[in-house]
């Protein structure tokens, strides 16, 4: 008989805990084979296609275009394996195992960085059609096996969310990452086993609501609708206990939004009555024409959005910047990638003329290719300097790295400054390109601007800040006359180092930039 086997959005890395579906590329009834794509998925770090690890039919998806899931949310569902016959419209459940030797074998390919290996084995016992669950606890197979088939095999209420553990990964993804479900099955008998009892997204035994009495508020222990680790982790930071939420999302699933909402209210209220408000804090509508709030649109703070606004309200929280900037210049710079150019070969950008400057720079200051250890009350210098460079996209800002700049001479530079904005303008870029950087080099001038002060791409410790060239009265060999500047300006983490070090690194690549014979120093 056919299995039905649940594939679930897998952890696609970097602690991203949430994607967002763009496109399904399968319909429902489609046939798919082993690591076929099926559904475009947009994080905010990248675009990325997801493969299924399963061959068979597809009988169910999960969220439509635009809807944002939870890493560990189902995704679809595949029948695997030639279907006994009416298998996928009626009967009873089969006994004995669910899964054929043949499908032991994982398929061995990689999902950026991430493998779709085969499933773990069942840890779970089936329980018979008609069998109830114990009282006070949530049958792990109610919700895979015992629900009726429409809902399971069509419908975005369809079972198979609830059994296994996501506490231990295996090839990258949960163990719950695969449910197995037998074909449709007469709903069980039994309070627990009721064919109406739905799928909750659950990981941890902590306390569930009961629903009665005087703790009608709380939850009697059981699991709580919480997927997220990071949900977990700011209810812990706030010091919120999960009991006391009323989850927003399907199911009561407890969301971001619901935590941060509560600490709010729980900061905002007295001290007497923050323990109550926090218990009924739940995000609230937007403001409706009839509020006494300003009127305006309001746009999802979310995507590649809302990781720059969490990164940057980090970097504002944790580190003690300061800036220092200089003129420069650059005139001499300008002519030199001139005369590089004329000679031959590939063409070699201003910019991997900057970032050769900066690892020639780095070198000389390593405290500013660093990162700072609080818990351990360390400094981390870093021997490898991965440079990552910001780039405007129709998505946002994003910041490419260049893994090993330090290695790279300008011509290799250039070559992989292309690449990776080409990739950033087509939503190409893998995880793992966006993420590792040390030190990060800002070309603003090309937004036709002479300055800024940046915040620091957290962990880092400094950015490099370049303003537009243009030509400008300098007085050049004593005499004055129109030469090409630019101003240079550099963040940098206090923690790490004193002013002295931030400026001398700065005069050097100032030093660099309006006389670059200076590098031939260190090549």
């Amino acid at each position: 008989m056919a299995q039905v086997l649940e594939f679930k959005l897998p952890d696609l890395g970097e602690g991203l805990t949430e994607a967002e579906i763009v496109r399904w590329l399968v319909q429902v009834g489609d046939v798919v084979a082993v690591d076929q794509p099926v559904v475009e998925v947009e994080t905010a770090k990248a675009m990325v296609e997801v493969p299924c690890p399963y061959g068979g039919v597809v009988t169910a998806r999960y969220g439509e275009e635009g809807t944002e899931l939870p890493v560990g949310s189902p995704l679809l569902t595949v029948a695997v394996g030639a279907p006994a016959s009416g298998a996928l419209a009626s009967g009873p459940i089969a006994s004995g195992p669910l899964a054929s030797d043949s499908e032991d074998e994982g398929s061995g390919n990689v999902l950026v960085g991430y493998g779709t290996q085969a499933p773990p084995a069942r840890r779970g016992r089936l329980r018979p059609p008609g069998a109830g669950a114990a009282p006070g606890r949530r049958s792990p197979d109610s919700s895979s096996v015992g629900g009726p088939g429409p809902d399971r095999l069509g419908n975005a209420d369809g079972a198979g969310a609830g059994a296994g553990s996501a506490g231990s990964r295996r090839g990258g993804l949960p163990d719950a990452d695969m449910t197995v479900a037998a074909a449709p099955a007469a709903p069980a008998a039994g309070p627990a086993g009721s064919g109406a009892a739905s799928r909750r997204p659950v990981r941890d035994e902590e306390p569930v609501a009961d629903g009665t009495g005087a703790d009608a508020g709380r939850r009697a222990y059981g699991p709580v609708p919480v997927i997220s680790p990071l949900v977990r982790r700011l209810a812990r930071e706030n010091g919120l206990d999960l009991r006391e939420l009323a989850g927003s999302g399907p199911d009561g699933l407890i969301t971001r939004a619901d935590v941060e909402h509560a600490a709010r209210a729980a900061a905002s209220a007295p001290t007497a009555a923050r323990p109550a408000q926090a218990a009924a804090a739940a995000p609230q509508p937007a403001p409706t024409s009839t509020s006494t709030h300003a009127r305006g649109t309001r746009v999802p703070l979310k995507g590649v959005r809302g990781a720059v606004a969490d990164k940057l309200s980090r970097s504002r929280r944790e580190i003690p910047d300061a800036t220092c900037w200089v003129d420069a210049d650059a005139t001499e710079l300008m002519h030199a990638r001139v005369r590089m150019n004329e000679a031959g070969g590939p063409k070699i950008s201003l910019l991997a003329l900057l970032a050769r400057i900066c690892t020639a720079a780095l070198a000389r200051f390593p405290e500013l290719n660093s990162t700072v250890d609080m818990d351990a009350r360390e400094i981390v210098r870093l021997d490898a300097v991965h440079l990552g460079f910001a780039a405007q996209t129709e998505r946002g800002l994003v910041v490419p790295v260049v893994k090993d700049a330090h290695t790279r001479d300008a011509e290799s530079l250039s070559a992989e400054f292309a690449r990776l904005t080409e990739a950033a303008r087509t939503g190409t870029l893998t995880p793992a390109e966006l993420t590792g950087g040390t030190f990060t080099l800002n070309n603003y001038g090309v937004f036709g601007v002479d300055g800024s002060t940046p915040i620091i791409n957290h962990p880092e410790a400094a950015m490099l800040g370049v303003g537009r060239i243009i030509p400008k009265p300098w007085v050049h060999e004593g005499e004055l006359a129109v030469r090409q500047v630019v101003q240079l300006s550099l963040t940098f983490d206090h923690r790490v180092c004193d002013g002295g070090t931030a400026g001398g690194f700065l005069r050097y690549v100032a030093d660099c930039v309006e006389q670059p014979a200076v590098l031939l120093r260190t090549l």
